[in-house]
């Protein structure tokens, strides 16, 4: 199961990253196939403990069968408070890969992919309300414009933003070929999976308000990890890389970084990496989804 679910990417990498003491506390926030679950439980003495968090039904399918592990059924935007509810104020370190499985974008109801013909869904979590049909029928066209210039980098998101909301008054924009009717003449041809690719990008990420959910979570980070302990954070695209980046030099998003009276950072992580890790070129011919990640490690001071 767990192979074609989702094949971990720079595993080796995040593995070492984590610098894992045998009896440490670890969490991974994005288990999925639970590929580097399984490989960090490796590494772990009879003392040691993961916690995993995934919001997906499917990925409670790959629970592991093994006394130090514990699965949370929660979006990692809650890790401070579920982390106190199992009674544990400070980890030794976490791992998050913030990919979507290549096993979402196989589920042809899940609506993550531009290759089937499905209803546009694109919730990480079934429980939430709002769906990428939602946004396309009922955002306005400014927001819109925004959405897909910003989240999707769709070089003529205004157009297709107008297209959307003129296609939509004829009809509501359900599935895969009703997006396609109203905005078919702004996809351009012989780019057109590229450019799919980005639209459905800029629907994923405002429906699962991933960026809002990341830096949340980035800032919890600092409070659950232990002075020595690592954080491990593997990116997409360069919408996550960013504040990841931003939040591992500065201790925030936007701005200079904060400084004492005395002149020093103020900031709670080191940079182990002052370059952001890339995958080598056997694993990207491998694993094609390795050919985008970025993997960025901080040390807590």
């Amino acid at each position: 199961m767990e192979n074609n679910y989702h094949i971990p990417v720079m595993l080796k990498e995040c593995i070492e990253g984590l610098n894992i003491k045998p009896d440490g506390v670890y969490v991974d926030v994005t288990f999925g196939g639970g590929g580097h679950s399984r490989e960090i439980l490796k590494h772990l003495g009879k003392d040691g403990v993961l916690i995993a968090f995934d919001q997906d039904p499917d990925a409670q399918r790959n629970k592991i069968d093994d006394p130090r592990f514990i699965f949370v059924d929660q979006n990692f935007a809650f890790i401070k408070n579920n982390l106190r509810l199992l009674g544990y104020k400070a980890v030794d370190g976490i791992l998050g890969d913030l990919g979507v499985s290549s096993h979402q974008f196989d589920v042809p109801e899940r609506g993550f992919s531009t290759r089937f013909e499905s209803d546009l869904d694109m919730r990480m979590d079934k429980q939430g309300a709002l769906t990428a049909a939602d946004v396309l029928n009922t955002y306005a066209e400014d927001k819109l414009h925004k959405i897909f210039g910003i989240y999707g980098e769709v070089k003529n998101a205004k157009s297709l933003a107008r297209a959307v909301v003129t296609g939509r008054v004829e009809q509501p924009i359900k599935t895969l070929a009703d997006f396609k009717r109203a905005a078919g003449a702004h996809i351009p041809k012989g780019k057109e999976n590229k450019y799919m690719a980005q639209v459905f990008q800029a629907l994923r990420i405002e429906v699962n308000k991933e960026i809002e959910v990341l830096e949340n979570f980035l800032m919890q980070t600092a409070e659950v990890i232990k002075p020595g302990g690592r954080l491990v954070v593997m990116s997409y695209h360069s919408l996550e890389d960013r504040p990841v980046k931003s939040f591992l030099a500065k201790g925030k998003f936007r701005g200079e970084v904060e400084k004492d009276f005395y002149g020093n950072e103020q900031k709670p992580f080191k940079i182990i990496t002052r370059k952001a890790v890339i995958a080598n070129e056997e694993e990207v011919e491998r694993n094609s989804r390795a050919r985008s990640a970025k993997l960025r490690i901080g040390e807590k001071l």
